[in-house]
């Protein structure tokens, strides 16, 4: 196995050039199976985690959250990139010590949002965000921790695309390593956000069939792409297709798109 140490410098290589699939599993045997296909990196989701406990996204504890990722982080060989969500505290100081705890379960990567929480998803004040960011920055200092610093603007629809690049900015210069703005669909979107933080690199979240693809990003400058918490819903949406043929119907059509047993018995006995 490789070495914490060694995990966050190929970590830190991905994002030097190019542009880099960063899948997000939601459990350990989906994280295996991705380092299997040959990723070289995965993210964690909050949502797809969330949804496999039986609770809505948001709502898992700290500590839940941080096992979860430990489990992903020693079960892989791989890059873990951690949904850190806001930090589990509003407090500068208590966000990166929340972060210090996460960082010691070995992850290569960190993502802190600037919102508060998923159910009414007011925005922190930009003076306040750009003081989390830079709190977190001094309280990972050390560990070669990839610090990517998330506005959430867009994606909960309170501020426009100028006012997120603004703040990309600012946390740029408060010391993230890299930076998301969960949201833009147009390939001048997400060139507008490169332009502005370069030469720091840019994550673009893509989830939707029919939109975005990796060429798209590449194109745009991205230095990498993530699904958040898509694949789990497509997951999801097998197993809810499945089981309401076999409640409605009495039948057992959709099975037929399942994964093989055999396959999958193989894999994890490797």
């Amino acid at each position: 196995m490789k070495s914490i140490e060694e995990k966050r410098a190929e970590f830190r290589k991905l994002h030097e050039s190019g542009c880099f699939a960063l899948p997000n599993p939601w459990d350990i045997g989906t994280a295996k199976y991705l380092q299997h296909l040959g990723f070289k990196a995965i993210a964690t989701t909050s949502a797809g985690y969330a949804f496999s406990r039986g609770v809505a996204d948001g709502s898992v504890k700290r500590d839940e959250m941080i096992a979860h990722i430990r489990e992903l982080v020693e079960a892989t060989d791989i890059p873990v990139n951690a949904d850190f969500e806001n930090g589990y505290a509003d407090e500068p100081n208590w966000c990166a010590e929340n972060a210090r705890i996460c960082a010691e379960t070995g992850v290569a990567g960190l993502s802190i949002e600037d919102a508060a929480d998923r159910k009414e998803s007011p925005l922190y004040d930009v003076d306040l965000a750009v003081e989390r960011v830079h709190a977190v920055r001094e309280g990972l200092h050390g560990s070669n921790v990839l610090l990517v610093a998330r506005a959430e603007g867009l994606l909960v629809g309170r501020e426009n695309l100028d006012q997120v690049i603004k703040r990309l900015v600012k946390f740029s210069d408060a010391g993230a390593d890299c930076l998301y703005a969960p949201g833009p669909t147009k390939r001048d979107e997400i060139k507008a956000i490169v332009e502005a933080v370069a030469p720091k690199p840019v994550n673009v979240l893509i989830g939707n069939p029919g939109g975005l693809t990796m060429r798209d990003a590449a194109e745009s400058g991205a230095r990498r792409v993530s699904v958040g918490g898509a694949f789990a819903r497509a997951a999801w949406g097998g197993f809810i297709r499945s089981a309401s043929e076999l409640m409605e119907q009495g039948t057992f059509e959709e099975l037929k798109h399942g994964a093989s047993y055999a396959e999958l018995q193989r894999l994890f006995q490797e």
